[in-house]
């Protein structure tokens, strides 16, 4: 009834900074920064609500640097609508990556107010956080990298975290609505000149992560070079992404979902649910949620089928809210829902017109940003031959379950 599992390993690239504070020191060596700001001057510094590796160390590198300059820099949660679109939820959510008041050593503040700094000429309002408009400089940390919804030159990164993080829920609605009428680009080119003139942005730090989900890259770059940059640190970062093994799957177990792990809880780029995806994937099957979630289970409708555990933790608050925000209301419905992973698998094979389960492709993954490691069913196996750059492990052998009818790790 079961396909039988084949344990294997990806060849993916290992580039990585050994040294973060290190990396990180050099990167803002270079920027001349005590030409540009003067004792005293207030710093807005970003925290996103991403899994950024390394964010919490990152963050307090650039805070330290920032002090010798004799700066005040203080963190705002730069997250749109994610944290419940509450200063409270969005305190939880940084506290979950390690960024606190007490471990970084400055405050944060935050807040859902927003300041109207104009119209785009393409009609759009622009919105910014009440305290990074106070501020005398603002900071960008953010990583590059594709964005689960449109596709561009510029996707998720600097600039996204300039218009969508720091204007907090405002800005994530307004721009989420105006995806639906005008490429990213557009806005992005109609919107962050009049951002930068009216601004003083410092610089960004823009993080590259390799395919295990280390930090390969860090480079610093100053707000002029965002738009001219940013779109060949996108090109390099998906050089780096990891992918799935095979373009075509009948079902894909994802054994973990988050915002810690993707802004749609699974990478639509990785399962196939992007607009310009070359996957094909029939059924998905999603396990739980991550902790770091907090309950923020948007983008569980992009599955077909999950678990009772997965749905007990959803905080719906949250995730209405944030698909709401993002214009993807159907990312907070709930798939068909099992009690263990034995009935959820056991229909979901079923499910797959004139497949038999036995000789399902089936793919089986942590989650979509955790690559390395993973198991194929046997129908693989020929295709398996062909790509040295799959070692197998162990296998083929039966899924075990165990004695609650779940999934044996």
């Amino acid at each position: 009834m079961y396909p039988k599992m084949i344990k294997i390993r990806q060849a993916l690239s290992t580039q990585r900074v050994e040294n973060i504070p290190s990396a990180t020191e050099k990167e803002l060596a270079g920027l001349q920064l005590n030409s540009r700001i003067r004792a005293g001057d207030t710093v807005a510094v970003t925290a996103g609500s991403r899994g950024i590796s390394e964010i919490a160390l990152i963050t307090r590198t650039v805070i330290d640097a920032l002090r010798k300059l004799d700066a005040k820099p203080f963190i705002i949660p730069a997250m749109g609508s994610h944290g419940g679109s509450t200063a409270q939820g969005q305190m939880g959510v940084l506290a979950k990556y390690g960024i606190t008041e007490a471990r970084m050593g400055v405050p944060i503040r935050s807040s859902i107010d927003v300041v109207n700094m104009g119209i785009s000429p393409i009609g759009l309002p622009i919105y910014i956080d009440k305290y990074a408009s106070e501020a005398d400089h603002i900071v960008i940390i953010n990583r590059i990298r594709t964005h689960t919804l449109f596709s561009g030159r510029i996707e998720s990164g600097l600039t996204k975290m300039l218009l969508v993080g720091i204007g907090n829920q405002k800005a994530a609605e307004t721009y989420h609505r105006a995806v639906l009428e005008y490429p990213f680009d557009e806005i992005v080119l109609n919107t962050v000149p009049i951002l930068l003139r009216k601004l003083s942005v410092l610089f960004g730090l823009a993080i590259i992560e390799n395919a295990r989900g280390e930090v390969a890259e860090l480079e610093a770059v100053l707000p002029q070079q965002f738009l001219e940059r940013e779109p060949e640190l996108l090109e390099r970062s998906i050089s780096l992404t990891a992918k799935l093994p095979f373009d075509e799957t009948d079902l894909l177990v994802v054994d973990e979902m988050g915002k810690d792990i993707s802004g749609t809880g699974m990478d639509t780029s990785i399962i196939g649910k992007k607009g310009n995806s070359r996957v094909e994937i029939k059924r998905i099957y999603v396990r739980d949620l991550t902790d770091k979630s907090n309950g923020n289970a948007c983008g569980v409708g992009l599955a077909d089928f999950t678990t009772k555990r997965l749905v007990d933790k959803i905080n719906y608050d949250d995730t209405y809210v944030n698909c709401i925000a993002g214009l993807r209301p159907e990312g907070a419905k709930i798939p068909i829902t099992y009690s263990t992973d034995k009935e959820a698998l056991g229909h979901a094979l079923h499910t797959l017109g004139l497949v038999e389960p036995e000789k399902a492709r089936v793919i089986r993954i942590k989650n979509t940003r955790d690559l390395g490691e993973l198991s194929v069913s046997e129908a693989y196996k020929e295709e398996l031959n062909r790509h040295p750059e799959l070692e197998i492990i162990s296998g083929p052998e039966m899924m075990s379950f165990g004695p609650d009818g779940n999934l044996l790790p």
